[in-house]
């Protein structure tokens, strides 16, 4: 990280008061709140912090949208209001040098329709199979207690999973289930978490700092369903570089 790259990063935690109690901070920059990423990757810091409260960490993020969206997002995945600031465009990203994501001339949609194909986005449909096909090697994501509603007319418990293929692994359907659920929140709430359509390909990246401000680890996703460097465990870098 060049020095300049790091004062951006200074720049970014004294406009938006970053400040927190532990030792280290994590700022997220999503795309817009309705991209499939930034949903999915709320829920999962939200379950970071309240399996490990015990982490010396401050959680902030960046969003492309606006307050109501802001208030439909925090509720849906628990992410807390007070460290999610809301922009109205994607001039942060742009001089942090994050991706825009494809973009062929012929508007937000196109672009975004064809990164979910895999162009310009190759990781992409390995990660889709992969929520249908399952993941030995990955992390269940419900369980037997949890109750699952789907599209309204599709309820059922975590405990099917587990009937059919068992437990302690991402199971298949499972994690299409999950993005699923996140599509349909997204779909009703079209208006309020999609400021505009431009921002669609626009993707994210991560920054931890330590004590001192200082970039100790970074990601810069330039895939749809590729917030995080592994994807089968997309918050193993916080276990990893935050000790107790």
């Amino acid at each position: 990280m060049t020095d300049n790259f790091q004062k951006n990063i200074n720049n970014l935690v004294e406009e938006f008061n970053f400040t927190g109690e532990g030792d280290f901070k994590l700022i997220v920059l999503f795309g817009l709140l309705g991209d499939f990423d930034s949903f999915e990757y709320a829920i999962n810091l939200k379950k970071f912090s309240d399996n490990f409260q015990e982490k010396n960490l401050d959680i902030f993020a960046i969003a492309i949208g606006n307050q109501n969206g802001k208030e439909k997002f925090c509720k849906f995945t628990g992410f807390h209001k007070e460290n999610l600031i809301v922009v109205s465009d994607n001039q942060i990203h742009n001089n942090l040098k994050v991706s825009r994501g494809l973009d062929i001339g012929l508007g937000g949609w196109i672009n975004m329709l064809l990164m979910l194909s895999g162009i310009n986005s190759y990781k992409t449909i390995k990660e889709v199979i992969r929520g249908y096909t399952g993941d030995r090697k990955a992390r269940q994501i419900y369980s037997e207690f949890d109750k699952i509603d789907i599209l309204k007319f599709l309820n059922f418990s975590g405990n099917s999973f587990k009937q059919v293929f068992g437990d302690g692994y991402l199971r298949p359907f499972e994690l299409a289930t999950f993005r699923l659920n996140n599509m349909n929140e997204i779909i009703q709430n079209w208006g309020d978490y999609i400021l505009h359509e431009k921002y669609l390909p626009q993707r994210g990246a991560s920054f931890l700092l330590n004590d001192k401000n200082q970039i100790i680890y970074n990601f810069f996703s330039s895939d749809v369903l590729g917030y995080s460097s592994n994807m089968r465990n997309p918050l193993g870098f916080l276990s990893d570089l935050i000790k107790e």
